[in-house]
């Protein structure tokens, strides 16, 4: 089976899939966490692998940036090969002081101001949520491996560079009560929703717009180790 995105053939992907941004963050989880991984797609350079870890098959694939990427993705994994869970393990930017960068947080709902949900299946609301039982599995894991991962709400925004009319973060923080902000989880928790599947989303804080600290590129490519870690533990317990 092939979809215009994803060359991998039928029965490629375990039932959960981790889905970081990033394809080389994707390889890096692969040849570092999983063994024995396969290389299952390639189009685009959207790279996709599946191993196991502990003796569990899992994958993990790119989504690429944005919600129309992860869109795409995501709907081709549910409706064509399978797939039950995706977890998405990203980074994100701070709007709290006292979310720090490194720290991992666990999305419990996404706000947005994009139009996908509306395109997508005429839904209203500017707020979804993840799957409650992948959450509930994530943080019984944290805690069992004594990770610190805070719960929060987050920002999916579709502007990375806003302008000089942009809603400025500060307003979106006071009128939506979010912590953080990155580019995915909204179109992610749609899809899953509407298709009756399961989905999450991990996040490290990379940058902190409070406080003006910031990771390399590097840094997020190899450095978020603990939260795929955590995604990983909570993949096999699925």
């Amino acid at each position: 089976m092939a979809t215009p995105h994803i060359n991998a053939p039928e029965g490629a992907f375990a039932k959960t899939i981790l889905m970081p941004g990033d394809p080389l963050r994707a390889k890096f989880i692969a040849e570092n966490f999983l063994d024995n991984p396969e290389l299952v797609t390639t189009v685009r350079n959207v790279l996709g692998f599946t191993g196991t870890y502990k003796g569990v098959p899992v994958s993990v694939m790119a989504s690429g940036m944005g919600m129309p990427s992860i869109g795409i993705y995501s709907y081709e994994l549910f409706q064509f090969y399978g797939v039950e869970n995706i977890i998405r393990i990203g980074s994100a930017g701070s709007y709290n002081r006292d979310l720090k960068v490194s720290d991992v947080v666990l999305a419990n709902s996404a706000y947005s101001q994009s139009s996908y949900a509306m395109v997508h299946n005429g839904e209203n609301s500017h707020e979804l949520y993840p799957s409650q039982h992948i959450n509930e599995v994530i943080l019984a894991k944290a805690k069992e491996l004594d990770i610190n991962c805070t719960p929060c709400k987050v920002h999916s925004s579709d502007v990375f560079y806003g302008g000089p009319n942009s809603e400025k973060w500060l307003t979106i923080r006071e009128k939506t009560g979010v912590d953080c902000v990155e580019m995915e989880s909204f179109a992610l928790f749609q899809n899953a929703r509407v298709m009756g599947k399961g989905a999450a989303c991990l996040l490290t804080i990379s940058d902190s717009l409070v406080d003006f600290t910031a990771m390399s590129a590097e840094e997020r490519q190899t450095s978020f180790r603990t939260m795929m870690k955590l995604a990983l533990e909570a993949a096999i317990a699925l």
